[in-house]
Parts: C-alpha cells; sequence; structure tokens
C-alpha cells in the first residue's frame, strides 16, 4: 500500500522503468520500503522522507555518473509478508540492484532472498543479527553478505548505554551493583540487543533483573511501570519506537518512577522531547550523526537535499531524516564507486562498500559518521554517541554526553 503523500512520487518513478533508454537515457533501479502507517510509522514518517530526498537530490544532480535512479517507494505497514511481496514483485519488474529497507522482522526475512539474488541491501533495522556477513560466528543467524546499515548496531548502541551508565552510577557515589532491566515489545526488534546487552551489563558489574514487555503501539502502560518500580531498577532499557515510550515515560511518572530511561536510536527523538514535555527530560539515548542545531543545518549538501523536499527549506530537520539522507549517500557512493568500474550491480554495490574505511558521503563530512565495512565484518562502527534531552519549556535541546567506544569484540559478530 503507498501512502497517499508519496504516491506521485512512486509513480513517477515506476514511469521511468519503462521509460528507461528513451528520454532518461540509461537508469539504475533502487527499491524502497518504509512504514509511515504502521506502528513505527512515527519515525518512519522522518526516515522515509530522508531518504526520497536524497535519492531526488541525486538525480537533480547527475545521478549516478550520469545514469538516473529509478526508485520504488512503497508503505509496507511494518508487516513483514508485506516486505517480503513487495520484494517479489521488484524483483519480477523493477529488479533493483540495492534497496533501501526498514524493520528488523522484514530485513531478517528477506536475508536469504537478497543473498541468493546479490542484491545490496541497506536497511533501517541495525540488528546485530545483519553483521556477520560469512556466517562465522556461532552466535549469528546464518550469512548475511548484502546487508548493511548505518550506525550501531542495536547491540552496540544498547552495550554502549549500559558502559555510560555504569560511569554514571559510580559519578554519582553508587555501591553495590546497579540494577538493569530490558524494556520492549516481544517483537525481532527490541529483542534483537536484549542478550546481547544482557550479558555485557551483567559482566559490567549489572544486576540484570526480568524484562518487562509493553506494546510498541502507545497504551496504558501504569502496569508495567508499577513492576518497574517495585523491581528497583536504577537502568532501563527502552527498546520501542518513540511513540510507546512517550506513554510509558508519562505513566511511569504518575506512579513515582525514579529509574534512568536509555533509549535505542529509534526510541527518543524531537517527537518525544515534545510531547513527553518535562516528564521526559533526562532520557539518555543512541543518537547516529550530527543533530541539525548542532550544524546539520549548516552542511551545505544537507541543506540541497533538503531543499528537494516539498516542505520549507528552513523548516527543522528530524534525527530520523538525517540518518535517512546519510544510509543513502552511503549508497550513493557505493553504487557511484561500482559503476565506475563497470559493476552497477549488487555485488559491485557491496564490494564498494566493503571497501570503505572510516568513510563519510561526500560532502558531508562531519554529519554522517564515518564508517568501516569489510568483507568479514558488516560492523559499521562502534562509536556510540550518547545524548540527554531536556524539555526546556518547547524549546528543547539534546546535550551529548558522551562517545562510547564499544569493543569491537570478534565473538559479538552477528549478535
Amino acid at each position: 500500500m503507498i501512502g497517499k503523500k508519496f504516491k506521485s512520487i512512486t509513480v513517477l518513478c515506476a514511469l521511468g522503468v519503462f521509460v528507461a533508454g528513451s528520454a532518461w537515457g540509461e537508469t539504475v533501479a533502487v527499491g524502497h520500503l518504509t512504514d509511515f502507517t504502521g506502528p513505527t510509522g512515527g519515525v518512519g514518517s522522518h526516515y522515509g522522507p530522508g531518504v526520497i530526498d536524497a535519492l531526488n537530490y541525486v538525480n537533480a544532480n547527475g545521478g549516478i555518473n550520469g545514469k538516473q535512479i529509478v526508485f520504488d517507494t512503497v508503505d509496507y505497514s511494518y508487516k513483514a509478508d508485506r516486505a517480503v511481496a513487495t520484494y517479489k514483485k521488484w524483483k519480477s519488474g523493477l529488479d533493483p540492484v540495492a534497496i533501501q529497507g526498514w524493520g528488523t522482522a522484514d530485513t531478517e526475512a528477506l536475508v536469504k532472498f537478497i543473498a541468493r539474488d546479490k542484491v545490496a541491501y541497506i536497511s533501517a533495522s541495525y540488528s546485530g543479527h545483519l553483521t556477520d556477513p560469512s556466517g562465522k560466528s556461532p552466535r549469528t543467524k546464518g550469512k548475511a553478505p548484502y546487508n548493511f546499515f548505518y550506525g550501531p548496531s542495536y547491540s552496540d548502541g544498547c552495550r554502549g548505554l549500559v558502559q555510560w551508565a555504569m560511569d554514571d552510577w559510580k559519578a554519582k557515589g553508587g555501591s553495590g551493583k546497579p540494577k538493569f532491566s530490558h524494556m520492549g515489545d516481544n517483537h525481532p526488534y527490541p529483542n534483537a540487543p536484549k542478550d546481547a546487552c544482557g550479558a555485557y551489563a551483567e559482566e559490567l558489574g549489572f544486576e540484570i533483573l526480568s524484562p518487562i514487555v509493553y506494546s510498541m503501539k502507545p497504551a496504558d502502560t501504569k502496569a508495567q511501570c508499577l513492576s518497574l518500580k517495585e523491581s528497583g531498577a536504577n537502568y532501563a532499557y527502552l527498546g520501542n519506537t518513540s511513540g510507546s515510550n512517550i506513554s510509558l515515560i508519562k505513566s511511569c511518572e504518575t506512579v513515582g518512577v525514579e529509574t534512568q530511561f536509555l533509549a535505542n536510536i529509534w526510541g527518543w527523538d524531537e517527537n518525544g522531547i515534545t510531547a513527553a514535555q518535562d516528564s521526559g527530560d533526562g532520557v539518555a539515548w543512541v543518537v547516529g550523526g550530527t543533530p541539525w542545531k548542532a550544524g546539520a543545518s549548516d552542511n551545505p549538501v544537507m541543506k540541497a537535499i533538503s531543499a528537494t523536499s516539498a516542505k520549507s527549506t528552513d523548516e527543522y530537520r528530524a534525527l530520523h531524516y538525517i540518518r535517512g539522507v546519510c544510509s543513502t549517500m552511503f549508497m550513493v557512493d557505493a553504487m557511484k564507486m561500482a559503476d565506475k568500474k563497470g559493476e552497477l550491480n549488487g555485488t559491485g554495490i557491496k564490494n564498494a562498500m566493503e571497501s570503505m574505511e572510516g568513510y563519510v558521503p561526500a560532502g558531508l563530512e562531519g554529519v554522517c559518521l564515518p564508517s568501516t565495512w569489510t568483507s568479514e565484518d558488516h560492523r559499521g562502527t562502534t562509536l556510540v554517541s550518547v545524548y540527554k534531552s531536556a524539555y526546556n519549556g518547547g524549546d528543547f535541546k539534546m546535550e551529548k554526553q558522551a562517545t562510547v567506544e564499544v569493543p569491537r569484540r570478534e565473538e559479538w559478530l552477528g549478535w
């Protein structure tokens, strides 16, 4: 199902498939899965436009070394079966060499298909299971040779948060073992880092409490908050997206929870800060790149990409939008590298991604995180930027607390 807002973009790009080789000259196809209407639509509605704007910007500035990108944006409403069906439809028509993907359940479900078909897949799922290209790790779910993502994995993001939390505990004069709880829906995305992060937290000296399940859809979570309060948790990792976390944090305030919340990269953002207001002050979370107010708005390429949108060119761009741009521009640069070698296909793009070392997309230095992928390790970075938020009467603040270097342990590959 195509969201109405982006239907015209999809139709225009699909039309390009049929005029390829005539009015547009040479083209190259890219698929784009997104969620605008499902349970992660609150964050997808920012990330998806970042992908679309970046692709339109590239096409307006020479494409892939002169080749226009034909792309199809499909809102699959966060339903894995729809994502698989869309992929199969693409393969029989659009035949993309690369895909900008979305969720964890669908990305993991597609791993075997894209490996078989040799399609480069850059997802918005940062599951650690996607980081082992050769399947050599005993903890991995299998080979994921064509999967990439921008930023630290969910597991490394959570590891960075608990590493920061232990430092925070000590700085505040805490004694004994701080208590840690994982919270989130019983779903592949919130569960992706649960065991990996819990093991590292225990290694650091945390007491690990029983996980608490709450829905990815905004709901009354007073029961979960009472359980959290009774557990005495000092730190709790929120594995859901910001929409449901707003409800949780507000509910927890009403019952007097004093736990320090730690949120994943999708778990807290501008919407969360403004909707939760003072209830959300002090949430610590993972930020993947430079925020708009901290310099991204001054970057010429980011400004130009933003200007391709239907929105005002001076409108604030959310954290997720910026990551959508960065993810897409890594793919675009890999496509250009592959094309120069006469290998503008999934394997050529994969090889180009795996040649990047401390790489940043052209012109986006200081905005996107430097990333390195190899044929043996698809963990693009293990540096985790931890921020804290403050509502500040509506003029919200996002203040960086630390950049945590998570160990790149061999046994953590694929986990």
